[in-house]
């Protein structure tokens, strides 16, 4: 077979990355606080997406409108192609959407066990009539879903604290157990909101681990931290947000050294 000539185009160069996820123009404000100022982003498969900046630069809010919490005053998002810019959070996730938040949402009077499978809940395959009387497709079922939780818990490490009950588990701990249960409803696209808030440095290490490895088993990341370490370590773009509005977007390494981003976010000078 033939090798192209230098500086030939390939078929392959005339195919258009896509993105999984394209923002275009997005506002939301509270009052006359303009929280979400014109943002434009794209976000494309099988990569780390971080969002960064000072405390009230509407990471949260932006997150928020990825996700379906809020809708915005303007502006458009496509999901796979599928405009989403109107759709409620609950159809989101059944398109492949999924996040976790920056104060912790378990079910902490269930067991941990329970919390993952409550998070397949958009995934039975199952009739109706048979919630109500047990046949052998819900048995089925039940035996598949409660695998995929094992698995789950033991991808974050709490495979051992699977009868436990939620509410009794360690702040880290709990954090994990959150990601798991988004992760039940096998999203193409993971929302993240301050996952390492209050971790020590191992259970960082462990989760910057399980960021990466989702990337390698393509799920495409988002998220929202503070931890810039982590950030730098693990995201392939990022954009950092300042009153609403988009301050830069690149590479970590090009975040790091942008004369913009160290004047107002991460403090010292440029060498």
């Amino acid at each position: 077979m033939r090798e192209p000539a230098a500086g030939a185009r390939t078929i392959a160069d005339e195919i258009p990355v896509v993105a999984l996820l394209s923002a275009r123009g997005l506002h939301k404000r509270f009052g006359g606080v303009r929280a979400v100022d014109d943002i434009s982003l794209e976000i494309l498969r099988g990569t780390i997406f971080a969002i960064i900046g000072p405390n009230g630069a509407g990471k949260s809010t932006l997150l928020n409108l990825i996700s379906g919490v809020y809708r915005p005053h303007a502006g458009s998002m496509l999901l796979d192609g599928l405009d989403i810019t109107r759709t409620p959070a609950y159809r989101r996730v059944r398109h492949g959407l999924a996040r976790t938040f920056q104060k912790i949402r378990l079910f902490k009077h269930l067991s941990v066990l329970d919390n993952i499978v409550a998070g397949f809940h958009i995934r039975h395959e199952i009739p109706a009539w048979q919630y109500l009387i047990h046949g052998a497709a819900f048995h089925r079922d039940r035996i598949r879903w409660h695998d995929e939780s094992a698995r789950l818990l033991s991808f974050v490490g709490l495979d051992k604290r699977a009868h436990v009950r939620a509410g009794s588990l360690s702040y880290g701990e709990q954090r994990m157990l959150e990601i798991a249960r988004a992760l039940a409803t096998s999203p193409r696209l993971l929302l993240m909101d301050e996952p390492a808030a209050g971790l020590n440095a191992g259970e960082v290490e462990l989760l910057l681990d399980r960021v990466r490895m989702l990337r390698t088993n393509g799920v495409t990341v988002v998220v929202v931290e503070h931890n810039m370490d982590l950030v730098m370590q693990v995201a392939d773009r990022v954009l950092v947000m300042d009153y609403g509005r988009n301050l830069f977007e690149g590479t970590p390494e090009e975040v790091q050294v942008n004369p913009t981003v160290v004047a107002a976010y991460l403090g010292g000078e440029v060498p």
